[in-house]
This record gives C-alpha cells, sequence and structure tokens, in this order.
C-alpha cells in the first residue's frame, strides 16, 4: 500500500467512525431533551454499547501502522497543510485511545450515561446522598482513566489535555490567579459605588412562547440557520452539533425571569454558529472538527456578553424586543441595558454576570482539582464548595442543589472540562480586540443590526480552521500575540467602571 493509499483508508475510516460518533450525539441530545424517564437505564446500555464500537474503531491496529507508513512518506513539509492536520491529529487520537481499556471506556461511558439519569431526578429533590455513589464511581473511573494516560506533572493534566489540547494546569492555576486578584478588586469597587440598576422589570411575566419567538428572532438576525439546526428545551442547556446542516440548540426558559432563557440562547448559539462554521467538505477529519472547548466557549461569551449584553446590540433590538413583551413596554433602555449588566454576587453559575462569572469557575476548578489530588473526600465537597463561595463570593447555598450538585459536568465524567469556560472568556477578549482592529468600531454595526462583519471574521480565522492550530497557537495567528489575561481585565474594568461610575 502506498502512502496515498494508507491516507485515504485512514479518510475513509475515520470519516464513517465520525457517522456513528453522530448517531451517539443524536441520542445524548435525545436523552437530554425527549427521552422517559424509564428510558434512561435502555439508553445506557445503548451508549454504552456505541462506546464499545467506536472505541474499537479508534484503537483499530491498522490505524497506527498506516499513520506509521505515512509519516515516514514525510509528504507534507508545512505543518498546517490540511493532510498534514489530519495526520497530527489521528496521531494524538489513536496514541490516547491506545491507551485506554475497552472495558474502562465502556464502563464510563455506561456510569456517566446513568449518573445523567441520576442526576436529573436527584437534583430538584436535594437528594445528594441518592446521587453520590454514582458520582463516586465517575471520579473513580475518571482517576483510572487519567493514569491510563499518563501526565508528567499531575493527573488533572491528562484531563484538561483533552478538553484544551497543550494546556496544564500549572498555567491555568497562574493565569486564574492573575484573573482572581483583579476580578476581587473590581468587585469591591463596585460593591462600594452607591449606584444600582433597577431590576425588578426582569422578573415580571415574559410567556414561554414569546421568549421563544423572540430567540429565534435575534439568533437568526445574528447568523444561526435555523434551517440548519432547531431551539429545544431541556433541564441544562447545551449545543449539540449533529454533523453538517444539523446543530441544536436547547435552553429553558423561567416566565418569571428574563435574562435565563434569553441570554442562555444566545450563548448556545455562539456555540452554535461555530458548529455551523466548520467546513463540511472535512466533516469526519481534525480539519472539520472543533479544535477545543475554550475557543468553543471564547463564542459563545463573546456573542452572550460582548454582543449581546452592550447597548448597541439593544439600541437595535429594543424595539423589537418590546413587541414581543408587554412586560418591557414602559422601561426605557438604558434601564433595561444597565439591569442585564447587573453584578451581583449569586449561586447559580450560568446566570451570573461578567464579572463574578470566572469565581464561578476557580471555585469548580479548585474543588475538583482537589478531589482528582486526594485533597478532598467526594463528602467533603459540598461543604469545601460552600466555603469557597463564602470566600470568593459572600454567599452560601442554603440547598445543594444550587451548591455542589448545579452543574451537570460530573454526572456527564466531564471532569477537567470547568477552566475551559473562563480559558474562553480571556481568548474572546482577546479576539474581540483583534476584531475591533480590522474590522473598526463593532458597537455600531451593532446598532445597525450588522452583524455579519463579526460573524465572517470569526468563521475565516477561527470556525474555518478546524484543528489547524491548537488553541493558544489559534491565538497568535489571529492575534500576533500570546494569551494574555490583561485584555479580559481591561475589558472588565472599562465596562464596569463605566457602568457603575468607579
Amino acid at each position: 500500500m502506498t502512502a496515498q493509499e494508507a491516507y485515504n483508508w485512514l479518510l475513509e475510516h475515520h470519516r464513517e467512525t465520525a457517522y456513528l460518533g453522530a448517531f451517539g450525539s443524536l441520542a445524548g441530545w435525545d436523552q437530554a431533551a425527549y427521552t422517559p424517564r424509564k428510558g434512561h437505564p435502555h439508553r445506557a446500555m445503548m451508549q454504552a454499547t456505541l462506546a464499545k464500537l467506536l472505541h474499537q474503531r479508534a484503537t483499530d491496529p491498522r490505524i497506527g501502522e498506516l499513520l506509521a507508513r505515512v509519516e515516514n512518506a514525510g509528504w507534507f513539509k508545512e505543518p498546517t497543510a490540511v493532510e498534514a492536520v489530519n495526520i497530527r491529529e489521528w496521531r494524538r487520537a489513536y496514541d490516547l485511545q491506545t491507551k485506554i481499556p475497552e472495558r474502562l471506556a465502556v464502563e464510563l461511558a455506561q456510569a456517566t450515561s446513568e449518573g445523567q439519569a441520576i442526576w436529573e431526578e436527584a437534583r430538584p429533590k436535594n437528594d445528594w446522598e441518592g446521587f453520590k455513589p454514582v458520582l463516586k464511581k465517575i471520579f473513580a473511573l475518571t482517576r483510572e482513566t487519567a493514569d491510563a494516560i499518563g501526565y508528567q506533572e499531575e493527573r488533572y493534566d491528562a484531563l484538561l489535555d483533552q478538553y484544551e489540547p497543550g494546556a496544564t494546569t500549572r498555567q491555568v492555576e497562574a493565569i486564574f490567579q492573575q484573573v482572581r486578584e483583579a476580578t476581587v478588586a473590581l468587585l469591591h469597587r463596585i460593591q462600594g459605588s452607591t449606584k444600582r440598576p433597577n431590576t425588578g422589570f426582569l422578573r415580571r411575566h415574559f410567556p414561554k412562547a414569546a421568549q421563544e419567538s423572540f430567540g429565534k428572532e435575534v439568533i437568526a438576525t445574528i447568523g444561526f440557520d435555523l434551517e440548519a439546526g432547531r431551539l429545544d428545551v431541556v433541564a441544562h442547556p447545551f449545543m449539540q452539533g449533529i454533523g453538517p446542516g444539523d446543530v441544536r440548540l436547547t435552553t429553558r426558559y423561567f416566565e418569571d425571569y428574563f435574562n435565563a432563557g434569553f441570554f442562555g440562547i444566545v450563548h448556545e448559539m455562539g456555540h452554535g454558529v461555530y458548529g455551523q462554521g466548520l467546513l463540511p467538505e472535512h466533516f469526519g477529519t481534525p480539519m472539520g472538527s472543533e479544535i477545543s472547548l475554550g475557543i468553543h466557549e471564547s463564542q459563545s461569551r463573546t456573542w452572550e456578553n460582548l454582543v449581546g449584553r452592550s447597548r448597541g446590540f439593544w439600541r437595535f433590538f429594543w424595539p423589537k424586543a418590546q413587541e414581543h413583551f408587554e412586560s418591557l413596554r414602559d422601561v426605557q433602555l438604558e434601564d433595561f441595558h444597565f439591569a442585564v449588566n447587573e453584578v451581583k454576587p449569586s449561586l447559580i453559575r450560568v446566570e451570573a454576570d461578567e464579572v463574578t462569572y470566572n469565581l464561578h469557575i476557580m471555585i469548580r476548578f479548585e474543588v475538583e482539582l482537589a478531589l482528582l489530588r486526594g485533597e478532598l473526600a467526594l463528602d467533603d465537597a459540598p461543604e469545601a464548595w460552600n466555603s469557597k463561595y463564602q470566600e470568593y463570593l459572600g454567599i452560601r447555598s442554603p440547598e445543594i442543589r444550587d451548591g455542589v450538585m448545579q452543574d451537570v459536568h460530573w454526572s456527564a465524567g466531564l471532569i477537567g472540562y470547568f477552566p475551559t469556560y473562563s480559558l474562553g472568556n480571556l481568548y474572546g477578549a482577546q479576539f474581540f480586540v483583534q476584531a475591533e482592529k480590522d474590522l473598526g468600531p463593532l458597537e455600531p454595526q451593532f446598532e445597525r443590526g450588522e452583524f455579519a462583519p463579526l460573524l465572517n471574521w470569526t468563521r475565516e480565522r477561527i470556525h474555518h480552521q478546524g484543528s489547524r492550530y491548537w488553541p493558544r497557537d489559534l491565538l497568535r495567528s489571529v492575534t500576533g500575540e500570546d494569551l494574555n489575561p490583561q485584555y479580559l481585565i481591561d475589558y472588565l474594568n472599562r465596562k464596569f467602571g463605566r457602568l457603575y461610575e468607579v
């Protein structure tokens, strides 16, 4: 077999695997959105069986043999060429998967499918004791997975690297310390301000149907293709890319609170336009795949916050919002803009303001890191969680469902995932500055309803690049410099210093 024939076999094999994986993505979306309660055990077995099949395909010895043949041929002198990128990432994935025993992959898939169903039922009941056994199992299997993969410094690195290639715990801790110090200082200044927004009107009546209609109008105006996607309701919002032409958004609505549903939709749309921006001709290959969760999150947080909470955005959409919601017709635009940018320590991560959001992430990072290191027992996690909330945000959760049980991530086995949210904020702020250098001031464009320039800019420079670059290499290719937390710090100080006059 020639090197070209070997590459063609690898290409076809991975595309077929991706189609099978898409069935798993569809089943996962369906489990969150529509599976009846009694169907969860069967769905867990479906996912475990598919995980076994995918693991077998991912660890097929022929992959290693043919990768070696192509690598030794030395065809591709340019490391960012499509074929070179695919080979690099196929090698990375193969080396990773062959370290994980099939038995472990299947057990973890089954445990996390069961875990999500148990979490969904236990959380509303504050049933920590009912949830804890499966969570202990998931953490044990995750430790085993990290050990099987291997690491240089600590176990958490093996997990983090799967979500954010090239990132290490040491890097994250250093960056988070800088952001945490600046955030706490800004929060203290805001809390010392006498200026406060009136937020009472955000708690008026907002019919679910009107929320859905307005949300769809907004995301379609921005550029999300609703003929290549859909919007559904779940317990914990997420975006699921099934494949070209099929990107699913989810949200949740509260008829007595505007922010949760609307900004949840815009956030997930940010993920969705990334999914729709991947080049369909590269589906099933690294060049047709998102490179990391941090880069993914940079897109969702940019559209939710830097765009969706800007004055320009609301100057354009305000008349439309008042058409949809009778409860906003006596509200002034400036009052509304200040209200949706209120800074107030709260318990719920997905409803947190821009200033305090990263503190929520740091708490989760520190707790799961301590659990992985063996410095914290799972039995003690609820109190550790509350203690950190008290220290960083000055609040404690009276109910465990709004404490250590509030996120679906651990039940889904997504340990090592949380840092990518804050990395996304950091990447997003840095990308946004570069976009304004290239496109001119963006807020006046938003005020005119012109969102295509920013969307097209991100598609060309980020989405279409697939996995050509690792996250910080992508950042350097777009902005000309490495990750610099000062961009986010300056943005937060500038925006909220002006709002709160501090």
